[in-house]
């Protein structure tokens, strides 16, 4: 088993940056990507970024690309989101997730684990 905590949320003013923060424990060891997904009020939860934990090769859904930056901290079993430029749009619950085994990078169903979330606020 894998436990994921995200911490990082909050309100910020359209323009403005956040950085969320995904920390792991359990059997970490087995972790093989990570990735944010995010949910905004009355709407299907959908891909944010997917990080792979060995390899650290990263890809973003468009509405963020360039904008928003994933990585992680192998000796930390940390991964972040550095959001900048932030949108209204960005408004969501944000959560992390992990998984084990390689494939299906950009669906809930590729993720094993799954944090609480946090909510990210963007007022315009």
């Amino acid at each position: 088993q894998v436990q994921l905590v995200e911490s990082g949320g909050g309100l910020v003013q359209a323009g403005g940056s956040l950085r969320l923060s995904c920390a792991s424990s359990g059997r970490t060891f087995s972790t093989n990507r990570m990735a944010w997904f995010r949910q905004a009020p009355g709407q299907k939860r959908e891909f944010v970024a997917t990080i792979g934990w060995i390899s650290s090769i990263t890809q973003y859904a468009d509405s963020v690309r360039g904008r928003f930056t994933v990585s992680r901290d192998k000796d930390k079993n940390t991964m972040y989101l550095q959001m900048s430029s932030l949108k209204p749009e960005d408004t969501a619950v944000y959560s992390c997730a992990a998984s084990s085994r390689p494939g299906a990078p950009f669906i809930e169903a590729g993720y094993s684990y799954w944090g609480q979330g946090t909510q990210v606020t963007v007022s315009s």
